[in-house]
């Protein structure tokens, strides 16, 4: 994986799938033979970027539906998009029911990780509930319908955008793929998330470890279930530094990882989201301080998936 500019050319030849965080987003597509979908994540002012997921092997791209995908004999890369609608519940779950069913047919069944990228986060559906936990609810119910042929529950990110509706996209490896989901010492796992945060607890891990690359899950001010230090940005940034650091480190990541554990200064391909935007500088500030300067980083503001959160860090380390 790698981010690339706006604008910046790649050799499609070498491409499993592009994601781009533009101002507007767009479907998902096969755009020169290439899966592509546009998620709307920035403003007039800010540039745009594209998350490029590299081939393995010779690719072959298809569409059903409105599922994109492509596969290299290694992974799978499929998308999806829900257009806004009054309630998310049945719609997230028949997504979620054609993805998987696809992933399991081409033998890809191991998912290893999951981006939802949902449009009004924290406002209120038809029904007066928040459409996180409405697209929540679908997004448990078929987990629970393809349990034991989608073989775990991966790591995951689930944040708002600037737009509309809901982009899925994920990538899945073959079902003898070396997969380790991890959770966090720290932090009750979010699937056993009490009744309180919505009908059905989110469903990821906060990590997953597969042929030497981690992907770590969205990861916030979150000690066991509750958010801390509300309205204090400093204070959330720190905590969520630290639950990645707990996370990554030879004490838990060791138990999968020979090698031992990481650091913060390991972790490239960060994005941080911002829920308010007067936060970003100092946010920026303090992420120069504890990342590496070769990592690339990039800064949304978006909503958070709890309106009394106010940033969120997800990374990886290949």
């Amino acid at each position: 994986m790698k981010f690339e500019q706006s604008g910046e050319k790649s050799d499609s030849q070498n491409i499993l799938a592009r994601v781009a965080f533009e101002k507007n987003g767009f479907a998902p597509e096969l755009h020169h033979g290439v899966p592509t979908v546009g998620v709307p994540m920035t403003t007039e002012t800010e540039p745009g970027f594209h998350e490029v997921f590299a081939a393995s092997g010779p690719v072959v791209a298809g569409k059903e539906g409105n599922l994109v995908y492509a596969v290299d004999g290694r992974h799978l890369f499929c998308s999806v998009q829900v257009s806004e609608r009054d309630v998310y519940r049945d719609a997230a779950r028949i997504a979620y029911d054609s993805a998987f069913e696809l992933a399991t047919r081409l033998g890809y069944p191991n998912i290893l990780r999951m981006w939802n990228l949902v449009g009004g986060i924290i406002d209120e559906n038809a029904d007066g509930m928040e459409i996180y936990r409405d697209f929540c609810a679908g997004r448990a119910e078929a987990f629970a319908l393809w349990a034991g042929r989608i073989l775990h529950i991966p790591a995951a990110t689930g944040i708002g955008t600037r737009g509309n509706g809901v982009y899925l996209y994920f990538i899945s490896g073959r079902a003898d793929a070396e997969v380790h989901h991890l959770e966090n010492p720290r932090q009750t796992p979010a699937y056993h998330y009490p009744d309180s945060y919505g009908p059905k607890a989110p469903s990821f891990a906060r990590a997953t470890f597969t042929d030497g690359i981690l992907y770590i899950s969205g990861t916030a001010s979150i000690i066991g279930d509750e958010t801390v230090h509300k309205g204090d940005i400093s204070g959330q940034v720190d905590v969520t530094l630290e639950n990645i650091a707990t996370l990554i480190s030879t004490e838990n990541l060791g138990k999968v990882r020979p090698e031992g554990g990481y650091t913060l200064q390991d972790l490239d391909l960060i994005k941080v989201y911002v829920s308010r935007p007067e936060d970003i500088p100092f946010v920026r500030s303090r992420c120069k301080e504890v990342f590496s300067p070769d990592a690339r980083v990039v800064y949304l503001n978006v909503d958070i998936c709890r309106p009394d959160l106010l940033v969120e860090i997800e990374a990886i380390v290949q």
